[in-house]
């Protein structure tokens, strides 16, 4: 950590163990992001309630270049288990905030655009002529909406292409709205 690690611990005893676990939590988090400057700690009782008995709270403050991190995690009756649940939301965090630092993106397939022209109805298969002249296979569990007894020869899908068994398929196939039958 390029910073410091602050623990308190509020309404409870001190305890060796419960610090060397928060080291511990932390140290991982930093495999995560390295880049962490600094991470304060809260451990406390805020209430006493007669019938749940001590519920523990675990508060994280993260500080990382560009902004600071906050999870709070309250009521819940085991003192480690309050603190699992803290840094798990901390490492869900900090990943999000490293992707959007190096601008990972999600990226999705291409959908392309064809026309139906063999359809195999009692054995459920068809196919696509795609718009450069190839022609892909397509099986009813591939349509997107299953409308696969609406479909007709000729009529517009759209699609992504996936490799199969025997090459490139058509796959998440989904008719063009105007070329449905009724």
């Amino acid at each position: 950590m390029q910073s410091s690690l602050q623990i308190t611990m509020r309404d409870i005893s001190h305890s060796a163990m419960l610090e060397e676990q928060i080291r511990q939590k932390v140290a991982k988090l930093e495999s995560f992001y390295p880049h962490i400057m600094g991470c304060r700690v809260v451990v406390e009782v805020p209430h006493k309630h007669r019938q749940q008995g001590r519920q523990f709270n675990v508060r994280l403050d993260i500080t990382v270049p560009g902004g600071e991190l906050a999870v709070n995690r309250e009521a819940d009756g085991d003192v480690y288990v309050a603190l699992r649940d803290a840094f798990d939301a901390a490492k869900r965090q900090i990943e999000d905030y490293g992707r959007r630092q190096r601008n990972d993106t999600k990226t999705h397939a291409p959908v392309f655009h064809g026309k139906v022209t063999r359809l195999v109805t009692d054995e459920n298969y068809g196919f696509i002529e795609t718009e450069d002249g190839r022609e892909l296979y397509f099986d009813r569990t591939n349509l997107a909406n299953g409308d696969f007894d609406k479909l007709e020869i000729g009529g517009e899908v759209h699609f992504l292409e996936d490799v199969g068994a025997e090459g490139l398929q058509a796959k998440r196939v989904r008719a063009a709205r105007s070329h449905l039958q009724q």
